[in-house]
């Protein structure tokens, strides 16, 4: 007897719709996988079969073949195990061919019946949307429920699924109110109030937040530069509704996603250690996963001690920086994974950390500071909006009985408003930010005034500044001009946009 159901397969961070069918016919007992099934997928023969036997289902001593088509897609996981066992049950009699048509069957099966946790169930709801019903682990029902027109019914164990096909067990459709991601904010500890002094360096990380820029922090050990960098977040905008999806959906195929928060409001933070390798930052392996730079897409990539990590490490990032993505290439095909990241990066000015430093003496040579400032490599620098020097707070400003630094909610407001004006300047044009204009967008929505235009080209001449750092200057200026409430970029724009280009002007040792 031959049956069919439905279950699905990720590539990259894509569902695709698998065709599960199940043939039992006379002979030998033999139970065989075909369909490009990987190892994990091949071992489902032994889960599906004590799975059946512990739950009081007949399991055939027949030939049973399992096929997964289309056969060109590569099937990885467990997720399969749950399409498997009904498709035999179906192929059996014990559940009618008919109860199963227009349902999308996934999950792992443990050995006792219980079904498991997957992967990527949010990508797999949408590649279900509008024709499917799905069926999945209960895990992650409120995953898949997220996604609009689509029934998700929570599952825990075999035989609640094959009761529920069979019409005797009743299950609710999971339900998720996607307003609440949206409209509440967790309480933060960190704060950007709790940080004395550097308000030049509050002032560049509220313009990078503003407009979504990359941001380089020079300056010495314990001048603040990681503590400024981890508070960020505290004062970034929550995610659009398609950057929450995209975003969740990277988290989800790389088992990431926090159980209890199925939709990621918040803009992910991440913080990879030095010695990190190039599949761990950009993404690859023999299976491949998304890196670091796919998980804080639409969020801040932050790189700590930034010489420190291994110079292709830093190259790597050159890419996914300029077009927003990753492009894995494999002999069995390309995989492409979002990474449109905010870059912090810190670093030391030099390798004791004290050159400029008024009260340490640096103890480094001229030659051993050009090989430290050269581990960032020029194109890298290029690619970074804005280089900031972060010197050592005062013992003044430590103790400064003052008015109270200014506190991330205060800071935020005005980052709103600020990307409030973007979002309504580029509503037409499928981009969020200033940072995220293209060349074609830049001389629309960015003509300078003539005292502008000027002074840059007196800046680009004088600094040796190439056409990409143009641009970049441009798009900060306009971040500038949407903090200031101004529709036109002003001499006072470009002027301050200029100064956060440090790393660009000549150095003397």
């Amino acid at each position: 007897m031959l049956a069919k159901v439905l279950s699905a397969a990720l590539v990259g961070i894509d569902a695709h719709l698998i065709d599960v069918e199940v043939d039992i016919a006379g002979g030998l007992p033999q139970f065989s996988v075909v369909g490009l099934p990987d190892t994990i997928v091949r071992e489902s023969r032994d889960r599906v079969r004590s799975a059946l036997k512990n739950t009081g289902f007949h399991f055939p001593a027949k030939k049973i073949t399992v096929n997964l088509a289309p056969a060109g897609i590569k099937k990885e996981g467990a997720g399969l195990d749950l399409a498997i066992a009904i498709g035999i049950l179906v192929a059996e009699d014990v559940i009618p061919f008919q109860n199963v048509q227009n349902r999308v069957c996934i999950g792992e099966l443990s050995l006792d019946g219980h079904i498991k946790a997957i992967t990527g169930a949010l990508s797999i709801g949408i590649a279900c949307r509008p024709n499917y019903s799905l069926l999945l682990p209960a895990q992650n029902s409120l995953e898949a429920a997220v996604v609009q027109g689509v029934t998700a019914y929570p599952l825990h164990t075999l035989p609640e699924a094959v009761g529920f096909l069979n019409g005797t067990v009743s299950l609710e459709p999971a339900h998720v109110d996607r307003d609440r991601f949206f409209t509440t904010r967790p309480v933060e500890d960190d704060d950007y109030g709790d940080v004395k002094g550097q308000d030049h360096a509050k002032r560049a990380l509220e313009i990078a937040a503003a407009g979504g820029h990359n941001l380089l922090m020079v300056g010495p050990p314990g001048s603040g530069k990681t503590m400024l960098a981890k508070r960020l977040p505290t004062i970034l905008p929550l995610m659009e509704p398609d950057e929450a999806i995209e975003t969740t959906r990277v988290h989800s195929v790389s088992g990431q996603l926090p159980a209890n928060h199925p939709l990621l409001t918040i803009r992910p933070f991440r913080a990879p250690h030095h010695s990190i390798s190039d599949a761990g930052l950009i993404g690859g392996g023999t299976v491949p996963r998304p890196g670091e730079v796919s998980l804080a897409h639409n969020g801040v990539l932050f790189l700590d001690e930034s010489p420190e990590f291994r110079r292709p490490v830093l190259d790597g990032l050159r890419q996914p920086l300029e077009d927003g993505h990753v492009t894995l290439t494999r002999a069995s095909g390309s995989l492409r994974y979002p990474a449109r990241f905010m870059l912090i990066a810190a670093m030391n000015p030099c390798p004791c950390g004290y050159y400029g430093d008024r009260t340490r003496e640096c103890v480094c040579s001229p030659q051993q500071i050009r090989r430290y400032r050269a581990k960032l490599s020029g194109p890298l620098q290029d690619r970074i909006d804005m280089h900031i020097e972060v010197p050592p707070v005062s013992v003044r400003d430590l103790h400064d009985r003052g008015p109270a630094p200014e506190s991330s909610a205060m800071i935020r407001s005005r980052v709103l408003e600020a990307r409030d004006r973007q979002r309504h300047r580029y509503r037409h044009d499928g981009i969020h930010s200033n940072a995220q204009l293209k060349p074609r967008l830049l001389k629309r929505y960015c003509g300078l005034e003539t005292p502008a235009q000027e002074l840059l080209e007196q800046a680009l001449t004088k600094l040796g500044l190439s056409a990409r750092a143009h641009g970049r200057i441009v798009r900060v200026a306009r971040t500038i001009a949407d903090l200031a409430g101004s529709d036109k970029i002003e001499l006072l724009h470009v002027a301050e946009a200029i100064q956060y280009r440090s790393l660009d002007r000549r150095m003397e040792f």
